[in-house]
């Protein structure tokens, strides 16, 4: 899969509409780890590779109907 290997440390993940939702901790198998200094219950919270939409700017934008995890 292209996309895993341009996510990188520290990007910014947005839902569809461009919010934030978090910041890259890093790519563990088939998931995006995000920081826990970025949650609203310092813990970490991973999003599936398949719901990346696609990556501009240094910005991972998640598809559409995308379920954000609570804390985030």
């Amino acid at each position: 899969m292209f996309e895993k290997l341009r996510i990188k440390e520290h990007m910014e993940v947005t839902d569809a509409n461009g919010r934030h939702v978090g910041t890259v901790d890093h790519v563990e198998d088939e998931r995006i780890k995000l920081t826990r200094s970025d949650s609203d219950d310092n813990m970490h919270h991973y999003l599936p590779l398949d719901a990346v939409d696609r990556i501009d700017d240094n910005r991972i934008y998640l598809k559409e109907g995308t379920m954000i995890p609570q804390g985030v």
